[in-house]
């Protein structure tokens, strides 16, 4: 196929020269990454969770000292709440790490790799599979908006 027909647009066509195993290999980088950002959201997720718990364990300390359970109360008041989820870290300061350590790196590499072997375009392994597996002229399955 011509390569102006192998892609939906201009913007995710392969840049000439570039073989199908290196369209493979960044669609495959892409995927990873994109992985990544589904793992940094539940990073989040967790991170929003656990704060919440905590903050519930304020009502459940006054619940039970209400309820005279001094000792339950006193157990879960310096022992549990606000306590590290790891050694010497609350998750705001995992989601930290994570985002400026390896999210950074893991983003920043792929970015590099798109720019290095095609021309910074994304997703093009995506496009031309859409490009191949949609049916021309049929409403529904357009190239583009």
């Amino acid at each position: 196929m011509p390569g102006h027909q192998r892609s939906v647009d201009e913007e995710h066509s392969r840049p000439a020269g570039v073989d199908d195993r290196t369209i493979e290999a960044l669609g495959e980088l892409s995927k990873a990454l994109e992985t990544i950002h589904r793992v940094r959201g539940h990073l989040y997720s967790a991170h929003q969770l656990v704060g919440g718990a905590d903050l519930t364990l304020d009502r459940v300390v006054k619940l039970l000292r209400e309820a005279g359970h001094d000792e339950v109360a006193g157990r879960i008041e310096h022992e549990l709440l606000g306590r590290n989820v790891l050694p010497g870290r609350w998750t705001f300061q995992i989601v930290e790490e994570f985002d400026d350590g390896y999210y950074a790196a893991f983003q920043e590499i792929e970015r590099d790799a798109r720019e290095k072997l095609a021309g910074g375009r994304r997703h093009i392994y995506e496009a031309e599979m859409k490009q191949r597996r949609r049916t021309h002229g049929m409403p529904g399955h357009e190239p583009t908006p």
